[in-house]
């Protein structure tokens, strides 16, 4: 449809705001279409390295005269262009996005260009490491990690279809379906969707499997992998079919997950037919499913549809988070509806439960503003000669997710929303895009249905381009309230108790809290501590008040806990809690847990201390972690 003239004019001004081309990049990819990839990465556990050759199937739209690709601390051994091997070069190293791949091209519209490589020890895609079993190596490549483990059109813009080959003397994982193999210690997979370099994965270690639902399977090593089974059995399905109903038929056949050993530096990574997961998730309680959901939802956000450069992660994140919570929301409606409840009464315990998380993610992205790098608290961000690494945050999922919660509430709530969920995500199937485009596709929608108006109402250069908070949205704080109204008595008799010899609370005061309660409870009493005078020898009677706390095994219960713990009570680097809490985080890669984990050391204990055990245990972190921290830390 034609768009009003004002909405055009719009357009164009957010458009202007953005960079044409991914400033992470140093490929030409605006010049060349990929029609299809192939990659065959051969692992060595003796070198720790990786030989791989990938084929690039192009066509050159502008006849330019040269390819040039991203590589980062790359081994390239040969390039072959349309059967005749070319002298190619390397350029100088620029710090973050590495060296470019300038590669000489025939006068030819049809490009087969064939690249042999290796990996080197600067790789910061691959971890090699010890698993429980034997030897393991897997991949993490977004955002521009990539370049280190193959030369490649290093941005999201780009997307191809892909034939991975791993080559190892353990099971390997790729990105994509499993396909037959006769040859020994050699595997085969398909990936017809287009993917982008980012979601790019290669796993090898002792693998085995177990059904999770009837499309998907959960991989680990064998020790674990009841326990994973036993974790993500009950909802996977359920999961499954509720995003289909969100948005339309899971498209990529199968679900399967890995878990991975305890380095891997996130909660999971969408991975396409193969998410991964940190075995942190592995509670027993299955509290933490609901990053299964995450990266379920990302099966549509972010691997359909794509950001365009990581300047639009909003569009990934913001978008799965929704995704998450609706899935979440409906669960709960479910769950209430078997329990006996009517259809209205489970569709408000459905939203109780939804809003409950949104509440979570409002407190998480206030903290954020108020602590992180002001210019990458913007929705739209700038990266010309930045490191996404260091822009991630909480922000593109949940400044992101507010911005969609916002557009539900103005075109009249979840119902009316729904119809543009299914048109954006077919609409832009298989693409990816930018904050622009998805704002001409919002109006392009919701014009004809006589709604310019309202979304005519939204400030957009302060929700896009404006640093810090949005406007707080309503939120049912049903759930939340029975937590605060608990955690508020607590605050009170701090301020007004002389002495604590009769503490009046136990932890049978908390036995109607689910799980999400019990870490609400604990990040409440953290942020309301900040502002108090706390005698830390009532601190020191925390872990005998509530002593199911003090022996969680839950990330999201440990983590906070210890924080609590450490920042109020005057506890010395000797004390067998700190001892607990840092051998913890030595076995502990998740980002999320892992930089806070060090900060809080830094600021309980000392900072000499923090760095001692760190250094101790630097090289099981993932690269990625690995650098974070020293960041956080002042070592670089």
């Amino acid at each position: 449809m034609s768009l009003s003239t004002s909405t055009k004019k719009l357009i164009q001004k957010i458009n202007e705001r953005s960079h044409d081309l991914d400033p992470t990049t140093q490929s030409n990819y605006k010049n060349f279409k990929v029609n299809h990839t192939e990659l065959t990465l051969d692992v060595s556990f003796n070198s720790k390295t990786i030989d791989g050759l990938v084929k690039y199937d192009l066509t050159n739209l502008t006849n330019i005269d040269e390819l040039i690709l991203d590589t980062r601390a790359l081994t390239i051994k040969s390039v072959i262009v349309n059967g005749s091997k070319v002298s190619f070069k390397l350029s100088n190293p620029v710090p973050i996005y590495g060296s470019a791949l300038i590669i000489p091209l025939p006068t030819a519209t049809s490009l087969k260009v064939d690249i042999e490589f290796q990996t080197t020890d600067k790789c910061t895609a691959i971890q090699f490491i010890q698993g429980d079993t034997g030897p393991y190596v897997f991949s993490q490549c977004q955002a521009i990690h990539a370049r280190s483990l193959f030369p490649c059109f290093d941005t999201p813009g780009v997307k191809s279809p892909y034939k991975f080959i791993g080559k190892s003397p353990t099971k390997v994982t790729m990105s994509g379906r499993p396909q037959p193999s006769n040859e020994p210690n050699t595997y085969y997979f398909d990936q017809p969707i287009p993917i982008p370099s980012y979601l790019v994965s290669i796993t090898s270690g002792n693998l085995f499997k177990a059904p999770i639902g009837p499309r998907s399977d959960v991989y680990c090593e064998k020790p674990n992998l009841k326990n994973c089974q036993w974790e993500f059995e009950k909802d996977m399905e359920n999961y499954l079919q509720i995003a289909e109903s969100l948005v339309f038929e899971y498209e990529w056949k199968r679900f399967d997950s890995l878990v991975l050993p305890s380095s891997f530096p996130y909660g999971g990574m969408e991975i396409p037919n193969m998410t991964q997961l940190t075995p942190t998730l592995i509670s027993g309680d299955r509290t933490q499913t609901k990053v299964m959901a995450h990266e379920l939802a990302h099966s549509w956000s972010g691997n359909l549809v794509t950001n365009t450069s990581w300047e639009h992660f909003w569009l990934n994140e913001g978008w799965t988070v929704y995704l998450e919570r609706r899935i979440v929301g409906a669960i709960g409606a479910q769950e209430a509806k078997l329990a006996g409840k009517s259809d209205e009464e489970a569709e408000q315990i459905g939203e109780q439960i939804r809003h409950f998380d949104i509440i979570g993610g409002w407190n998480a992205l206030v903290e954020t503003c108020e602590t992180f790098n002001p210019d990458f608290t913007k929705l739209v961000w700038n990266l010309k000669g930045q490191d996404p690494d260091d822009a991630f945050s909480r922000i593109p999922y949940e400044k992101g997710f507010f911005f969609l919660f916002q557009l539900e509430n103005k075109v009249g709530g979840k119902k009316e929303f729904d119809h543009f969920i299914k048109y954006y995500f077919e609409k832009y199937r298989y693409q990816s895009l930018n904050t622009s485009s998805f704002v001409e596709t919002l109006y392009e929608f919701y014009e004809p249905r006589g709604k310019k108006d309202v979304l005519d109402t939204i400030n957009w250069d302060k929700e896009l381009f404006v640093s810090g908070l949005p406007e707080k949205p309503y939120m049912d704080t049903t759930l939340a309230d029975q937590v605060y109204s608990y955690g508020n008595k607590w605050v009170e008799y701090i301020k007004t108790s002389q002495n604590f010899d009769n503490i009046p609370f136990k932890e049978e005061d908390l036995d109607s809290y689910q799980g999400e309660q019990d870490m609400l409870f604990i990040e409440y009493l953290v942020e309301k501590f900040k502002n108090l005078d706390v005698p830390p020898e009532l601190i020191k009677k925390f872990p005998s008040i509530y002593p199911t706390y003090a022996a969680s095994k839950n990330g999201e219960i440990l983590s906070p806990w210890n924080e609590l713990l450490i920042m109020h009570g005057d506890y010395q680097s000797t004390d067998q809690l700190v001892k607990d809490f840092s051998n913890w985080l030595s076995v502990t890669g998740r980002m999320k847990y892992a930089r806070p984990g060090y900060k809080v050391l830094k600021n309980g204990i000392s900072l000499e201390f923090a760095v001692e055990q760190f250094n101790k245990h630097k090289e099981f972190y993932h690269p990625i972690c690995r650098s974070m921290i020293e960041k956080d830390l002042g070592l670089v």
